[in-house]
């Protein structure tokens, strides 16, 4: 049974959308219809909605030619090239969201610290933030400071019409350990170090990094987003018990940033399968699931009535239509174990990823 439009707008009481702008896609009823907002409130659309993470990136040869010349981050913080990139995808591709065009790192970028993308390595700092004088010297930043990322969604909304606009941002444990550790790490043995030898301060770090964090789905959210997606790519390494007791409430408060404006929001591990039921208690209407762990299973770690996010292997997209077709089609399947199920990777879109096998992946989804 579908649900009405009416009684899908009254997901967002009278004081949530008085928080939005007039022009806000799901105030002004531009995006609250769609399929991907349908399915992220547990209704099931007329097809299954689709979005690929890392869908505007290097496999798309119009991405390459606009960042010719352009760092990431500087990709990130130009309005117009973001709001460009962010749109390659829904029109190659016809997917039924947008996710904004950022990284993980942009908020500590704004914030002034020193940061770089250094291609082949990922994340970088000038130095790390282990001690406590190093996390109390960490900048409280205006709110004015995230006015680039909202001219850049702003822009993007505008031409997005009734196709959806999803939110981003990091989750603490990963950016807080990136910052811990100086950079990127295999086992990321130095964050989980930390928050053992040193509660006190990983605390601190992580309840700064939530803060910051919610400030930038916030802008988001803010200039027209009508979903947003917390990313958390290295909870992985955690025991749950560890998880629950030095992770989990800095998530929350990431989520919670934005709980006042009732938009859905989606919690996104990788490898995360034994948190599945911890990061569900951390928040999320939608639940994201990597490719290790089957919808159906899934579905009974966070509950029936939960929506899930996945879950295609991303290895399948090389393996040859026909593996690809099968594959999706069992991942349709257990996605119906789930009270909505939006059709998405079990992680990025992978470089070398022919673009046309993207196309008529979302044509046989939207067909199903």
């Amino acid at each position: 049974m579908t649900t009405s439009s009416s009684s899908r707008r009254a997901l967002l009481t009278d004081a949530q959308l008085s928080r939005l702008a007039p022009t806000h896609p799901l105030r002004a009823g531009g995006t609250d219809d769609s399929p991907l907002i349908r399915a992220m409130v547990g209704d099931r659309p007329e097809h299954p909605p689709v979005w690929f993470m890392r869908q505007a990136g290097r496999s798309l040869p119009e991405y390459r030619q606009a960042r010719e010349g352009t760092n990431m981050l500087e990709s990130c913080l130009t309005p117009s090239l973001a709001a460009e990139i962010t749109l390659q995808p829904v029109r190659r591709h016809g997917v039924d969201a947008a996710i904004f065009f950022s990284d993980i790192v942009v908020p500590l970028k704004i914030a002034g610290l020193d940061v770089d993308i250094v291609p082949g390595r990922g994340p970088v700092m000038g130095s790390p933030y282990r001690t406590m004088r190093e996390i109390e010297a960490l900048p409280e930043i205006p709110d004015a400071a995230f006015d680039p990322i909202r001219e850049a969604v702003s822009l993007t909304v505008d031409q997005l019409g009734s196709t959806p606009l999803i939110g981003f941002a990091g989750a603490p444990f990963t950016v807080a350990a990136y910052m811990a550790e100086g950079g990127s790490s295999r086992d990321h043995l130095g964050p989980r170090t930390m928050m053992h030898r040193d509660p006190e301060a990983w605390e601190a770090l992580a309840t700064w990094v939530a803060r910051v964090s919610g400030q930038f789905l916030a802008a988001q959210v803010e200039a027209g987003a009508s979903a947003v997606q917390l990313f958390d790519s290295w909870a992985g390494s955690l025991p749950e018990r560890d998880y629950r007791a030095h992770v989990l409430a800095h998530s929350a408060a990431a989520l919670g940033a934005v709980e006042k404006y009732g938009i859905p929001r989606v919690h996104f591990g990788t490898g995360t399968g034994e948190l599945l039921g911890a990061m569900k208690e951390a928040g999320g209407d939608v639940v994201g699931v990597d490719y290790r762990v089957d919808l159906d299973e899934a579905s009974r770690r966070v509950g029936p009535e939960t929506p899930l996010q996945g879950n295609i292997d991303p290895a399948m997209l090389d393996a040859g239509w026909e593996v690809l077709q099968k594959h999706t089609t069992d991942v349709l399947s257990k996605g119906r174990a789930a009270a909505a199920h939006i059709v998405n990777l079990g992680h990025g879109v992978p470089p070398s990823t022919d673009p046309t096998v993207l196309t008529r992946l979302v044509e046989f989804i939207h067909e199903s």
